[in-house]
């Protein structure tokens, strides 16, 4: 049987994304993003309750985000749920669970811009559960295509080995 590791948040980034550059050329950005729900407690009044998620971007997506995102952008993200354990400087064994991005879309009001979409448009970036980017021009080509038919329309990127 197969499995999925999903994670669709749509939310406000609660700081400009932190831009890192490896030794080994790759970018990688982090931040955080705020989702609300809001709920009636038991005497009838509206509660709202704040959930914060760490972010991380890598490569192409990274440099994007740090054009694009900015604190306080209201972002639809999408990609995986990992986690992490590490040793601080004081020899305490820490955790951390994070949302490695696939894929976001801004979705600010742009004045310029009618476009009201909150979800990725068919330019978008987009990420199979394999980590194979499907290059724009054949997105739809390969939505409809068998798994085989797909190897001529995908621009592979090397797997990811740093551990994060």
């Amino acid at each position: 049987m197969a499995s999925l590791n999903k994670v669709t948040l749509i939310g406000h980034l609660g700081r400009d994304p932190e831009m890192r550059h490896l030794e080994n050329g790759a970018t990688v950005a982090k931040f955080s993003i705020a989702t609300t729900e809001s709920y009636k407690d038991k005497s009838d009044q509206w509660q709202d309750q704040t959930e914060w998620h760490d972010i991380i971007m890598w490569r192409l997506l990274a440099e994007r985000a740090e054009k694009q995102l900015k604190k306080g952008s209201f972002a639809y993200i999408e990609g995986k749920l990992t986690h992490r354990k590490w040793v601080d400087k004081e020899g305490n064994n820490r955790k951390s669970t994070e949302i490695v991005a696939q894929t976001f879309k801004l979705l600010d009001k742009r004045e310029s811009s009618g476009n009201s979409n909150y979800f990725p448009s068919p330019t978008d970036e987009v990420a199979t559960s394999n980590n194979v980017k499907l290059a724009p021009a054949k997105k739809e080509q390969a939505a409809s295509a068998s798994a085989s038919a797909q190897q001529d329309s995908v621009v592979e990127e090397p797997a990811d080995d740093l551990p994060f």
